[in-house]
């Protein structure tokens, strides 16, 4: 879905600035007034605004970052530290500048009367609804310090779970990186030396020789354009990705690839099940909880999934019957949320759905880089051997003619 900047007026009149995922401009006004804020302007934010929506003020406010704020917070509270006089502490020791300003205007805000969920709403770039929600359910119940301790273990589960899938990669991109770099270093460098040899020998190259030289000659030549080339297939699948049909391509192809789609999966439901759990655990209701879940899926066919769940729910269904109807959610999750719901006791069997897929997506991620250790030699081998033959095998084809003579 679409994001819609936004400029409104909050409860006491101050004037509010920020961003809402919606449908469309009706959904986001609505929702806009659903938070207590009167709308001035809602605009679509165009691909521009994406863009251009860096971060010049600091780092980007990591998961961890969270994590480590909802510990520390916990921590001063429970030492009978009052929730503003913790703020400023926080704020003092945090070392990412983005966070230490959100953290200072939350403080100032609680200062002046207004509850700490409506506060962090104010930096909705800062904390994500997820916590924002769990906030507001702990101030309602007079469990805040709970409240913050389940979001501390969500981000952690959360760092622990993108950890594992930037391992996962880390190392078949970094081998790829080095290939590329010493093959064209190779084309750029050392062939034509051995061309112009050759040349000078007079004598009818090899078929992969040709074809080497040939491409040395084509990067020598053309190493401008190669650059702009490469720089116009990223900038390019940057914008594909950001159009409906991309988005749901990259979505699918995610989710199918070899080796890489198990991971994608298993790693989407560890993270709907955590982040339900949490949730529902806090309080918050099911039409609630399945929404902020949804909004929290980076794959957009699980985002789907998980919102057409809530439209059947509301209708009476159980939740296990729209997840198995979607058809791309394992079954063991549908059928441990189908006993959560047979015996009520939902919140615990997602908590055994989410530990168990967060297990599976730690044995599949040290699986999937067994896997592509081999792969990846065998590959730089090819691709590293495959050159050395085209300056070799001219080479043997002059010693035996000097061998001859």
């Amino acid at each position: 879905m679409p994001n819609f900047k936004y400029t409104a007026y909050d409860s006491k009149g101050k004037e509010i600035k920020g961003t809402i995922e919606a449908s469309d401009m009706q959904e986001a006004s609505k929702k806009i007034k659903a938070e207590g804020n009167t709308p001035i302007s809602v605009n679509e934010e165009g691909l521009l605004d994406k863009d251009l929506n860096i971060s010049f003020g600091g780092k980007k406010v990591k998961v961890r970052d969270l994590s480590v704020f909802c510990r520390q917070f916990v921590s001063i509270v429970r030492s009978g530290v009052a929730i503003v006089d913790a703020l400023e502490m926080l704020a003092m020791q945090t070392e990412n500048p983005n966070l230490q300003g959100a953290i200072q205007d939350v403080m100032t805000s609680v200062q002046k009367g207004d509850t700490l969920a409506n506060s962090m709403r104010l930096r909705k770039d800062v904390f994500p609804n997820l916590l924002i929600t769990m906030v507001e359910a702990g101030e309602a119940s007079g469990s805040l310090e709970i409240a913050f301790d389940r979001m501390g273990t969500q981000f952690e589960k959360d760092a622990k779970l993108k950890g594992m899938m930037k391992k996962a990669l880390m190392y078949p991109i970094a081998i790829m990186v080095v290939v590329i770099v010493v093959v064209i270093a190779m084309m750029m460098f050392v062939i034509p030396t051995f061309a112009d040899m050759y040349a000078d020998m007079g004598q009818e190259l090899p078929l992969i020789t040709r074809m080497v030289v040939g491409l040395s000659n084509f990067l020598i030549d053309n190493w401008l354009l190669c650059l702009i080339g490469v720089f116009a297939i990223a900038a390019g699948y940057k914008v594909f990705a950001r159009t409906t049909f991309g988005s749901y391509l990259i979505a699918d192809i995610s989710r199918k690839v070899p080796v890489f789609g198990v991971l994608t999966v298993k790693s989407a439901s560890a993270s709907f099940a955590r982040t339900l759990s949490t949730l529902v655990a806090a309080g918050v209701s099911m039409m609630d909880a399945l929404e902020i879940t949804a909004k929290t899926m980076t794959n957009l066919r699980f985002r789907d999934a998980v919102m057409e769940a809530k439209e059947k729910v509301a209708q009476g269904r159980p939740l296990s019957e729209p997840l198995k109807a979607s058809g791309i959610f394992p079954p063991m999750i549908v059928h441990m949320i189908g006993i959560g719901e047979e015996t009520g006791n939902m919140e615990h069997m997602l908590d055994t759905a989410a530990s168990y897929y967060e297990e599976e997506v730690e044995n599949t991620t040290a699986q999937v880089a067994t896997l592509l250790e081999p792969m990846i030699v065998v590959v730089m081998a090819v691709i590293v051997g495959v050159v050395i033959m085209a300056v070799l095998i001219p080479m043997f084809g002059m010693y035996e003619i000097a061998g001859e003579s």
